[in-house]
């Protein structure tokens, strides 16, 4: 299983929190007919479990430039009250594991860099200590959409967001939050990219010196059918019409092109080129 990968003055690393299964396909994709989803079963394999529920890779990316390491969403965290059974009061170590594979400590993290504010790409914002939720990487600046982070505090005031309260606020409150707009840059490594449609204010971002050597996804695309389909739409994206509109604008602006697409749910190896399929898209994990 690849988790490694090198890209002109950077490399990216895979760190997983979490695979489980998640929704069964028909109920993940609400546009999916079971004719479709057996005319493509032969190469979803890895995608399916025995009983077609798709199986979701959580995991983050850590991306080390020649100036910084940057991690990009944080997978589920621990010690989550969450409304998903294996989400839920999570306790295992994997996404530490991670980071320590890689030589690394939470303190040596520069930038956490979210794409949107779900539970599940939120969560090792923050950690449980003391009774108290605390910022996991203190010595990082913490980057969030301004769009998105508008969209969770009006939310919250209305019925208050598990996530927001504990994987964001704490982070907040500590003055390491950094509240961006869409032309956000970090030197001449970094970038933002608008992807709305799955929230509001959902951005991926994209690393390199003088083009795009690679790009982190975030939920603009949960599973391999949706390349293939990208007008099959998530059943909880926010803006189905935009999320659509995004996602093939997305996957024709990288088709054909060196750079790496880095998805956040995909089943191992998670990153791979874009490729033409027909009228869709494929993912071409070749070196």
């Amino acid at each position: 299983m690849k988790l490694d990968f090198a890209r002109a003055d950077m490399t990216v690393h895979r760190i997983i929190d979490l695979e489980a299964p998640f929704l069964h396909a028909m109920e993940m994709l609400p546009a999916l007919t079971p004719q479709l989803l057996d005319e493509n079963r032969h190469w979803l394999q890895d995608s399916l479990d025995e009983s077609d529920a798709f199986k979701l890779c959580y995991q983050a990316y850590l991306v080390r430039t020649p100036h910084h390491n940057i991690l990009v969403d944080s997978c589920l965290g621990n010690h989550k009250s969450r409304p998903r059974p294996e989400w839920h009061m999570k306790t295992n170590d994997s996404f530490m594991r991670g980071l320590a594979r890689l030589g690394l400590t939470p303190a040596d993290i520069d930038y956490v860099m979210c794409t949107h504010l779900h539970g599940d790409h939120v969560g090792w914002n923050t950690q449980l200590v003391n009774g108290e939720w605390v910022p996991t990487f203190s010595n990082a600046r913490y980057v969030f959409s301004k769009r998105e982070m508008e969209w969770a505090s009006a939310e919250d005031k209305k019925v208050p967001l598990a996530p927001y309260q504990d994987s964001v606020l704490p982070v907040i409150r500590k003055g390491m939050a950094e509240l961006v707009e869409d032309n956000y840059a970090l030197g001449d490594h970094v970038r933002l990219l608008p992807t709305p449609g799955h929230t509001e204010g959902h951005v991926s971002f994209c690393f390199g010196r003088e083009r795009d050597e690679l790009v982190v996804t975030g939920d603009l695309i949960h599973v391999p059918l949706q390349m293939r389909y990208p007008e099959l739409n998530f059943a909880r994206d926010k803006d189905p019409e935009l999320a659509q509109k995004t996602r093939r604008n997305f996957l024709e602006r990288y088709c054909d092109t060196p750079t790496l697409c880095c998805t956040s749910h995909f089943p191992p190896p998670s990153a791979g080129r874009v490729r033409r399929w027909g009228d869709g898209y494929r993912m071409d994990y070749s070196n």
